[in-house]
């Protein structure tokens, strides 16, 4: 066992995704949880990579804010969209919103952003990652079956690779954990720059 960060500054993860929880924690990271309610819409002509950087900025200052009165703390959010052709794609709101993304995903390539922000007190830093994943041709059985798991249903491009939907993926090109939601090396770096120690320190 971890002996996690006794002493040292105090890590918040602004995320209520038990996908980047189990990863923060396999760090040896110790940490606390609080979500940030942020309105996720996309901005008139906002590119996806200011997007997910916006998103993941807000979530972590949120939280922060709420919480500046608690001494030495430090901030994590993080955001993930699916992108297609130059389209965001988010959480799909029914079956035949996630029906229309996961058509086009099928037997071609898209791109998946990943943003990691930062925040303490001397300031914000904010990474991002994009990977390129390739789906094989799915059929309209394996959509229907696949959104009545109900794994899509609050995902961003209507799937997680972690889950089912890993069998839909021929090739990734890029950073397998950026996919499901969390740059593990780029997230190390920037921990042992706000002075968060990980299972190696």
């Amino acid at each position: 066992m971890f002996d996690g960060n006794p002493g040292g500054r105090r890590l918040v993860l602004a995320s209520g995704s038990p996908r980047r929880r189990e990863m923060i924690a396999g760090l040896g990271c110790e940490f606390s949880i609080a979500s940030a309610d942020i309105d996720e819409s996309v901005l008139p002509s906002e590119a996806a990579a200011d997007y997910v950087e916006r998103l993941a900025r807000e979530k972590a200052k949120t939280v922060f804010e709420a919480r500046k009165d608690q001494q030495d703390i430090v901030v994590l959010g993080a955001d993930t969209t699916v992108v297609a052709g130059g389209d965001i794609l988010g959480k799909p709101v029914d079956f035949e919103d996630a029906q229309a993304m996961l058509r086009r995903l099928s037997g071609t390539w898209h791109e998946v952003l990943t943003s990691v922000a930062l925040v303490a007190e001397e300031g914000c830093k904010v990474t991002t990652t994009l990977s390129r994943v390739r789906f094989r041709e799915l059929s309209e059985q394996e959509i229907q079956r696949y959104w009545d798991s109900g794994e899509p249903a609050d995902k961003a491009g209507a799937y997680g690779i972690q889950g089912v939907a890993g069998s839909f993926v021929e090739r990734v090109e890029g950073s397998y954990s950026s996919i499901v939601g969390l740059p593990l090396c780029e997230t190390v770096v920037l921990l042992k720059e706000f002075g968060i120690k990980i299972w190696s320190d």
